[in-house]
């Protein structure tokens, strides 16, 4: 059975928690602050950690710098407080492998650890996208981030600068809900470009490039309401 370690400091949310992970047939440990937090986390092997941003002591960013510092690996949800595009892009950047913004439901989360679990196997080579230190590749799709080329099926494709690093985002994160905040922040990052449309018109060329068919694509998946996913093609 795997284990979880669901942190937070509001009773209702965790038992809500345990409540539904155990539906799951996790194994649930529940703490409420963030120095419980790592203690449990470095006596322990757990599968995944979730982990409120706001906590008594030491908050999120630290326990999840922590963490990574001691070389504790485990997957970490983040739980953020309010839609903060900048907590959640920090999250990530620090070590967070993925994160949910409050309110939400107990469905969602579990749908992001799946996610999470399959995008890690997915890079230890079981299944998706396989890597090394040269090159990335899904499907059909063969990518040199060294060497800005992208094949596709032993052709290259001409991407432009913002097309390319969009792609190389979209597979390294294979599986995982995208949105558009998180895209707009890492890729464009200090540019001045804050329309709404434009990750969704670099989505789109990049589609017209690297799809069969730009109007069914196979690879970036749109999910209403979130963002994107980038996948393997169905067969």
């Amino acid at each position: 059975m795997k284990r979880i370690l669901v942190v937070d400091d509001e009773q209702s949310i965790t038992t809500l928690l345990k409540y539904n992970l155990e539906k799951e047939n996790f194994e649930v440990d529940v703490v409420h602050d963030g120095e419980a937090a790592i203690d449990y986390a470095m006596s322990n092997q757990y599968s995944f950690i979730i982990l409120d941003l706001m906590l008594p002591k030491i908050n999120g960013f630290d326990v999840t710098k922590k963490l990574r510092k001691e070389k504790i690996s485990t997957p970490i949800i983040m739980l953020t407080a309010k839609d903060e595009t900048i907590d959640k892009i920090i999250g990530l950047e620090i070590g967070a492998d993925d994160y949910v913004t409050k309110p939400f439901s107990p469905r969602e989360l579990i749908a992001r650890l799946r996610a999470v679990e399959r995008r890690l196997d997915n890079q230890s080579g079981d299944s998706g996208t396989s890597m090394d230190n040269d090159q990335l590749s899904v499907g059909e799709l063969i990518a040199y981030p060294k060497d800005y080329k992208v094949l596709k099926r032993g052709t290259e494709i001409t991407l432009t600068k913002k097309e390319f690093e969009l792609l190389i985002y979209f597979m390294e994160r294979q599986n995982r809900i995208i949105g558009r905040d998180e895209l707009m922040l890492s890729i464009w990052k200090d540019d001045m470009y804050h329309l709404s449309r434009t990750v969704d018109i670099h989505v789109s060329h990049l589609r017209e490039k690297i799809e069969d068919d730009a109007k069914n694509p196979k690879y970036i998946k749109t999910v209403r309401g979130f963002g994107y996913k980038f996948q393997e093609p169905e067969e």
